[in-house]
This record gives structure tokens, C-alpha cells and sequence, in this order.
């Protein structure tokens, strides 16, 4: 199937590596500019397949309605279609995600992705209603994202047996981190061969690829976007050996930057501290996260360069 994509076409499924792409900022209720080109340039350079703003990497539940407005415009408007451009709009108000989606649309996003609904859980009947409301409301196709360690809320399996049956619903992005759970996923995709299946967590990358998974939005590709590429390449050529070298190193990614400190949000600080050493963007964090300090800061910038020299050594 081939979805519309201004005057070009988005092919589905859509394959490859997706970056949830952080947000640059330098205020509370301001966007770092001249950051945010210098990330998108950086990110597409590494030749990945497409992009996703305002997730949980972007920090979008956190940015206030007119910035996420205004971070859709900006990233549209760069992209210029060179790859497709997905946009965030969980919220916990119906009509914010309706308008943040027409919005996305109108400044020539290709789809749009949403989580469950936080804040009060709901049942999955709840949750099937929701969809069934909101896909008709939505101007672009809809990958739906389950993150329940945020949401509180898994997409049941019955429930994406059932997305399955709406042709506007297209994709499926997995941060559960269970991979009994993706493997369940992927046995559906022969009902739907134009269904994109990806999974979130990076150290799971080659398993999903093994898994029958297409690809990857995984944020350590903010800032290597090429070696991310390189594995979903190599895997697809059939040289395993070798993806299993890229994924180790991956891991060591995650490791160098991801466990920095003992909150949940040492992921976001970490990958903005390492792009912010990288002289990429400014690593401001949305309230009431703060960016890292500098004992915390000179432990990345360590890791960052050996984690540089490694990827020279893989000539990446």
C-alpha cells in the first residue's frame, strides 16, 4: 500500500530506523532554534528512514500546545518530505490530539502516533471506543504506541487484532520491552503486510528484526543514527555476524549514556547531555526535569569519546 506524502509517496510498510527525535530547547517555552536544524541535518545524514517528534524521547506530554505547534511546523518545513514525518498527539484530551493531528497534516506530516490515554487508566473497551472515535477525526493514517510503563495501559492483543481491521490505522510502535509480547504482534502481520511493526528499545533491536519486526525508534539514533542504520542493513543482507557486532555496540551506547543517575529520566538527560557535548543542540529538560550536572556532565563527555573512537574502529 502506498499512503499519500504531499507530492510524493509514503510506502508501507514503513521499514528502517524512525529516531524519536529529542526536543531542543532553551527555556521552558522555547525551542533551540538554530539546535533543532542542526539535529535535524545530523540526524538525517545518518540515512535513516524517517522521523518521529513529540514522543516520550521528545518529551512532548511536557511542551506547552503552542510549542509542539510550532516544533511541527519547524521539523515539517526543514524536512522538506525527505523522509516521512510522524507526529506525537497522545494526550489526555480528546480534542487536543484531533487538533494537534490537523495541525501536523497541514504542515505536510505523513502520520500521526498515539499512546493510550493517561493519567485514569481505562479498560479495553474503553480503549477500543477511544480508537474508534478518534481514527475518523484524524486527517493523517495512525500508528498506534504502546508504552505502558508510562501509559499504564498495554494495547491488549485483542485489541490490536481489531486496529488490525481498520486500513487508517497502519503501524504498531512496541516499548513494552516484552518480547513475547512484540513476537505475539508480529504473528498478526500477515493479516496486514502493509502494517509496520518497531520496536522501541534499542537493546531489543536485532531481536525484533529476528522477531519479523521492520526496523527500529530507538534514541540512542539522535546521536549515531548511522550505526542503527547500519545493523537493520546488515541484518537484511543476511550478515548476522555482524549485526550481532552493531548491536553489542548499541548496547554500549545505552550503557555509556542511559544510566547515568537513578531516575527514569536519565535516558532523555543523557542523550541531551551527549548531543549537547556533541555541539549539536542545547540539553535544556522540560519541567520538572533538569539537565544533567556537572559532575553528571563530565562522566558523558568521558563516555563520548570512547564511544566515538569505537564506532571509527567499526568505521562508522
Amino acid at each position: 500500500m502506498i499512503f499519500a506524502m504531499g507530492n510524493k509517496t509514503m510506502k508501507a510498510p514503513l521499514t528502517g530506523i524512525i529516531p524519536p527525535m529529542v526536543t531542543p530547547l532553551r527555556s521552558r517555552d522555547e525551542l533551540d532554534a538554530a539546535g533543532l536544524e542542526k539535529l535535524l541535518e545530523h540526524i538525517l545524514s545518518g540515512g535513516v528512514s524517517g522521523l518521529f517528534i513529540l514522543g516520550t524521547t521528545g518529551e512532548g506530554p511536557s511542551l506547552s500546545y503552542h510549542l509542539r505547534r510550532e516544533l511541527v511546523e519547524r521539523v515539517c518545513r526543514q524536512v522538506k518530505q525527505r523522509v516521512p514525518v510522524l507526529i506525537g498527539i497522545t494526550d489526555t484530551a480528546f480534542i487536543e490530539s484531533v487538533q494537534l493531528a490537523r495541525h501536523a497534516a497541514d504542515c505536510g506530516a505523513q502520520a500521526v502516533v498515539a499512546a493510550p490515554p493517561y493519567y485514569m487508566p481505562e479498560g479495553q473497551p474503553e480503549l477500543q471506543e477511544w480508537l474508534d472515535h478518534l481514527v475518523p477525526e484524524l486527517p493523517l493514517p495512525l500508528f498506534l504506541y504502546n508504552m505502558p510503563p508510562l501509559t499504564k495501559v498495554s494495547y491488549e492483543l485483542d485489541t490490536v487484532r481489531r486496529a488490525l481491521e481498520n486500513p487508517r490505522i497502519i503501524g504498531f510502535k512496541d516499548s513494552s520491552g516484552d518480547l513475547h509480547y512484540f513476537k505475539s504482534v508480529a504473528a498478526f502481520l500477515k493479516q496486514r503486510p502493509d502494517w509496520s511493526l518497531l520496536i522501541g528499545p534499542e537493546e531489543n533491536l536485532l531481536d525484533a528484526l529476528q522477531c519479523g519486526g521492520h526496523g527500529g525508534v530507538n534514541g540512542g539514533a539522535n546521536l549515531f543514527p548511522k550505526i542503527y542504520v547500519a545493523l537493520c542493513d546488515t541484518f537484511r543482507a543476511g550478515d548476522v555476524a555482524r549485526a550481532r557486532q552493531l548491536q553489542k555496540q548499541i548496547e554500549n551506547i545505552g550503557a555509556a549514556f542511559y544510566r547515568i543517575g537513578k531516575h527514569p529520566s536519565a535516558v532523555i538527560k543523557g542523550i541531551k547531555c551527549a548531543l549537547a557535548g556533541l555541539g549539536i543542540c542545547d540539553d535544556f529538560m522540560a519541567e520538572p526535569f533538569h539537565r544533567f550536572r556537572a559532575e553528571e556532565r563530565a562522566l558523558v563527555e568521558e563516555r563520548l569519546k570512547k564511544i566515538q573512537a569505537d564506532l571509527a574502529a567499526l568505521k562508522l
